[in-house]
């Protein structure tokens, strides 16, 4: 049993299951000894004393590679080391990230002369993070300020993308990180998660489609509630407000837990389809905008997600396309600005080989359509965003953008969530329906667009949900080298 404490030496594993089941032990003690001070200052306003103090932190993973002669090489896009030296990270939540650090651990242990340790790092969880609820501190007349003086509060400067966004000083680094995201911005995320998507963060499944559309939800849920009735993968569904509808629930229940379902009250609502492997999807409702886009890929990329698909509308730009058509993005021009900071537009997206092909098949098994059907019906090529949903009237000033583009499409968060995957080492890929033509005098009118969604809907998500359950097939080719660079962590 390990005791943790500040002066507690790191103690070396031999497993991966065994660094795992220490990491949580440690976590559990952690932040049960956090919240457990922080009741008791409530009712009483007794301070923790210094060696309470030094149980409130982060557990850490330690990894040392030692080489004796060339570095092993692996086709792996991950879990492999690049340099002789220490890595290490702060973690949270183990148990819950249990399934994610065993892929990592297992095949570095095994194909690199690695030891593994684990210990109590000097990074102290801040007090929010260890609030479940939210309502604890209501009525108890103490400030955030003052909880801040007595307990480890938010320090922002501690999370950081600065790996992710290649800013991080490798070099000179001492020790190297073991992974993108370290425990306090993970924990970050997760909080801002819940408040955005209106559910329980673990709830989020590996496989996500983002659509900028409620009318997708709709369709979601019934596809949820065929896949509780038909296929025994799946076992449940939650909704917003952590509503949950298991398998064998009646019809006529499931339907009255749905319809009190109070969604409009989260920005970015999100429904969860639970697999009994693990295995499910989630579909999230981001709304509009390149600045939701950046906001929650920012969140959902530190659950290291197999795959997001952009399953949403667009404006199609060319004349032979129709209402209903769809655009397969091939590449992305990005004029919405969100990421230019951090991801300048002249940095190219590359197209993910395994995704494209896996939105191109679905597409031709859900429709039917082959050949040069299917060619007439799915258009290839550039996606142009903006953050400016009446771009149209700046037309004269755009045109020469769209035409050296050769961009097929516009929307406005498609580049965005492309971006954020290159940027965040999550695959992605988009596949868009024409629900207008803003350049060919079909636009968007009340009656048009509704006769459009009942048709085009159905079909856009069946596609998405395909290309997902197709990938989940190809899972060890999917996280692409594509997405790494020569500065890298071992975890993915």
């Amino acid at each position: 049993m390990l005791v943790n404490t500040a002066s507690t030496p790191f103690v070396t594993v031999a497993t991966a299951e065994e660094a795992v089941d220490h990491l949580a032990r440690m976590h559990e003690r952690a932040t049960s000894s956090l919240n457990q001070a922080l009741k008791r200052y409530l009712a009483s306003r007794s301070e923790p004393d210094e060696a309470e103090r030094s149980l409130f932190r982060y557990p850490q993973l330690r990894l040392t590679y030692e080489c004796h002669g060339e570095v092993p090489t692996s086709t792996r896009a991950y879990a492999k080391v690049q340099a002789p030296g220490v890595y290490s990270v702060t973690v949270t939540h183990p148990a819950a990230f249990r399934s994610y650090l065993l892929d990592q651990l297992k095949p570095l242990i095994q194909d690199f002369n690695v030891r593994v340790e684990v210990g109590m790092s000097e990074r102290n969880i801040p007090y929010p993070y260890v609030i479940e609820q939210g309502d604890e501190l209501a009525g108890a007349g103490v400030t955030a300020a003052e909880l801040a003086r007595v307990f480890p509060s938010t320090d922002l400067s501690a999370a950081t993308d600065d790996i992710a966004d290649g800013l991080y000083d490798w070099e000179h680094a001492d020790p190297y990180p073991l992974a993108l995201f370290d425990a306090a911005r993970v924990d970050f995320s997760l909080r801002r998660l819940v408040h955005y998507t209106g559910s329980d963060w673990r709830h989020v499944q590996p496989w996500i489609l983002l659509t900028n559309y409620h009318r997708y939800v709709d369709q979601f849920i019934r596809h949820g509630l065929d896949m509780l009735r038909d296929d025994t993968r799946f076992v449940r569904m939650v909704l917003p407000g952590n509503v949950v509808i298991e398998r064998g629930m009646e019809e006529g229940e499931a339907q009255a837990i749905i319809g009190g379902v109070m969604w409009h009250r989260y920005q970015m609502p999100a429904y969860h389809l639970h697999a009994e492997d693990g295995d499910g999807i989630t579909l999230v409702n981001i709304g509009v905008g390149p600045s939701n886009a950046k906001n929650i890929t920012d969140h959902l990329a530190v659950l290291r997600p197999h795959c997001w698909l952009m399953i949403g509308h667009c404006g199609g730009l060319r004349q032979s396309q129709a209402i209903g058509d769809y655009v397969l993005a091939h590449a992305y021009m990005r004029r919405d600005g969100i990421l230019d900071r951090v991801l300048p537009p002249n940095i190219p997206l590359p197209a993910l080989a395994e995704v494209q092909q896996a939105l191109q098949e679905s597409a031709a098994q859900v429709t039917g359509e082959q050949g040069e059907a299917l060619k007439k019906r799915l258009r290839t090529g550039t996606v142009l965003t903006y953050d400016d949903r009446n771009w149209e009237l700046r037309w004269a000033q755009e045109r020469p953008f769209i035409n050296l583009s050769r961009a097929v499409a516009v929307d406005m968060e498609s580049g965005t969530i492309a971006a954020q995957g290159y940027r965040l080492r999550v695959p992605y890929g988009t596949l868009l329906c024409v629900s207008d033509k803003p350049l060919h005098s079909e636009i968007k009118l009340p009656g048009s667009a509704n006769a459009f969604y009942e048709r085009a809907v159905t079909q856009h998500l069946k596609i998405g949900i395909t290309a997902l359950e197709l990938l989940r097939n190809q899972l060890n080719s999917l996280h692409s080298r594509k997405l790494r660079s020569f500065d890298e962590p071992p975890f993915r």
